[in-house]
């Protein structure tokens, strides 16, 4: 009898954590799994939530502005972050992006000064900037193994980050700001946690990320990763459109 693959996906603060159209790397998670036969159940889990994130295959987190990353601050380093540090630690696959990016690092320096603490997942800092990275993003990610693979997305943070010695790099840009304009880089990877500063949504024009996260989620609980290819024709036309857009920055 074949084996039915099932795959639970965490949505993190779905109601308060969504810019630019965050909640569509969520959609092309469960799509991606439907077409291939694998069962996927996408549970938002937010403030009001006990749920146990042990049970998840693959964990997201969007970003958010200001005023939403201080409603979710206490929940997130509180009541989540024991789980959260766990499920990393243990391989689950994580993608956090823009202000959920920034909240597993060491700290976030406002420009004030004052260092609000993060859940030091991620051996990386945010301090804030005088200038707003914002635009359109290409870049090129090793993370796949199987060569480099092109990575477009839109970014808008004021934050700058740094990366430790602890985390390796997502990307190198190629057009665009990354991390913060200054060392090239874009996002950061420990384990199977994925932190990128790239909404747009992500994972609808970068098919090979999307299919990275699934494949971690099935090595991990079933010790198989490999999957069946699909037509990204409609994907792969939307990053040329994406690319060719910050070529005109």
């Amino acid at each position: 009898m074949r084996l039915q693959l099932t795959l639970e996906i965490c949505h993190l603060y779905p109601d308060l954590m969504n810019l630019y159209g965050d909640r569509g790397n969520v959609i092309a998670l469960w799509r991606r799994c439907i077409w291939r036969g694998i069962e996927a159940r996408v549970t938002g889990v937010s403030l009001s939530s006990s749920s146990d994130l042990s049970q998840f295959d693959i964990l997201f987190l969007g970003g958010g502005q200001d005023r939403e990353q201080k409603a979710i601050c206490y929940d997130f380093a509180r009541v989540k972050a024991p789980q959260i540090r766990k499920a990393v630690e243990d391989g689950t696959p994580f993608l956090a992006i823009c202000g959920g990016y920034q909240l597993l690092g060491e700290y976030y320096q406002t420009g004030s000064g004052e260092k609000l603490p993060g859940l030091g997942i991620m051996d990386l800092y945010t301090v804030a900037g005088r200038k707003r990275l914002i635009g359109n993003v290409v870049a090129q990610s090793d993370l796949a193994g199987s060569g480099p693979a092109r990575l477009v997305g839109f970014e808008n943070h004021s934050g700058k980050t740094y990366l430790g010695r602890g985390v390796k790099p997502l990307a190198r840009v190629l057009s665009g700001y990354g991390n913060n304009g200054e060392d090239g880089l874009e996002g950061a990877v420990y384990k199977n946690a994925v932190g990128t500063y790239l909404h747009g949504a992500l994972l609808p024009k970068n098919p090979w990320l999307a299919d990275w996260l699934i494949s971690q989620a099935l090595k991990r609980k079933y010790g198989r990763a490999e999957i069946a290819p699909l037509d990204d024709t409609l994907e792969l036309m939307a990053q040329e459109s994406a690319a060719r857009r910050a070529a005109k920055r």
